[in-house]
């Protein structure tokens, strides 16, 4: 069994192909049960253990092992780790141990990137990206994989670290940093959140029309990164219905709140993917993505990855 370390699995995964890879797995389908989410109680606070199995019919099989401790901030450590096992479907044997965190952070924004291809305007150019850790730089360069960015407004709890991820992008973007999230979230053709926020940080009547809003990082019930009037205000899609009707906590808290309801989703990546249901209906429309993570995505990309090593 080969170990595939970080930098070879970023190696593998150029934005291009890794999209392209995950919108054939959302429109073709894989099986991929749900997640298996618990809590782990610590005296410095809560960690989460997540196992994200998914399979092939006659393919690949994967599992993904994440650790989530939000409490690493403090140690200035990633607040998410993990490994990824993919094995060969036809007999079951290893095949690859992959870093999971690296894989999950390009295939995260992989997904938000393809669901920006089909609901942000053609012409979007300032993005806005909410948050400093490091799946942001992720975002920020698959956006811009697939819509025209030229600027990129940065907005963290830590200046420090807003402006080294701001000085990270600057020979390629005009990056600037902001106190004033209100003010840069009316300047956003795009917004990127990607925090592990328990309370809202985007008001619905920051949004701009024709805005896109790409939500990453509350991944459960608990966590929200918006109020509720944004989901009142936005057409809004998902990456699948089943993750958004157990853990998005954006959703669900609006739906708890009365002013939302889980049958106003719009699609998921699998239906915008097959042409079942439109996009964006048209260009002052505020679009909404909210993303929780799939394990079809991480199989695809680990299938990726397989295939870039095996030559």
């Amino acid at each position: 069994m080969q170990i595939v370390d970080a930098a070879a699995v970023a190696r593998a995964l150029p934005w291009p192909v890794l999209i392209d890879r995950i919108a054939e797995a959302f429109r073709d389908g894989v099986e991929a049960p749900p997640r298996h989410h618990h809590s782990i109680q610590r005296p410095d606070g809560e960690a989460t253990l997540l196992l994200m199995p998914a399979w092939q019919p006659a393919g690949y099989i994967g599992v993904k092992m994440v650790n989530v401790f939000p409490q690493n901030a403090a140690q200035n450590l990633p607040a998410i780790a993990g490994v990824y096992l993919l094995s060969e479907g036809q007999h079951g044997r290893p095949l690859a141990c992959l870093d999971g965190s690296e894989l999950t952070r390009r295939r995260t924004a992989a997904a938000s990137a393809l669901a920006a291809r089909s609901l942000a305007r053609e012409d979007s150019r300032t993005l806005l990206m909410v948050g400093t850790g490091r799946l942001a730089p992720m975002l920020i360069e698959a956006h811009a994989a697939v819509r025209p960015i030229e600027r990129v407004l940065v907005w963290g709890r830590s200046q420090d670290k807003a402006r080294a991820l701001a000085a990270e992008y600057q020979d390629r973007l005009q990056t600037d940093v902001v106190s004033d999230l209100a003010g840069a979230a009316a300047r956003a053709d795009i917004i990127s959140c990607a925090t592990l926020s328990q309370t809202p940080l985007i008001q619905g009547e920051w949004l701009q029309p024709g805005v896109h809003l790409d939500l990453v990082g509350a991944f459960k019930p608990t966590m929200r990164e918006t109020d509720s009037h944004c989901l009142q205000r936005s057409e809004v899609f998902v990456d699948t219905h089943a993750g958004a009707r157990g853990e998005a906590g954006d959703i669900l808290q609006a739906v708890d709140a009365g002013v939302f309801r889980l049958e106003d989703i719009r699609a998921d990546l699998h239906q915008l993917m097959r042409g079942e249901k439109p996009g964006r209906s048209g260009p002052e429309a505020i679009t909404l993505f909210k993303s929780v993570g799939a394990s079809l995505e991480d199989l695809a990309a680990a299938v990726l990855v397989w295939e870039h090593i095996r030559g």
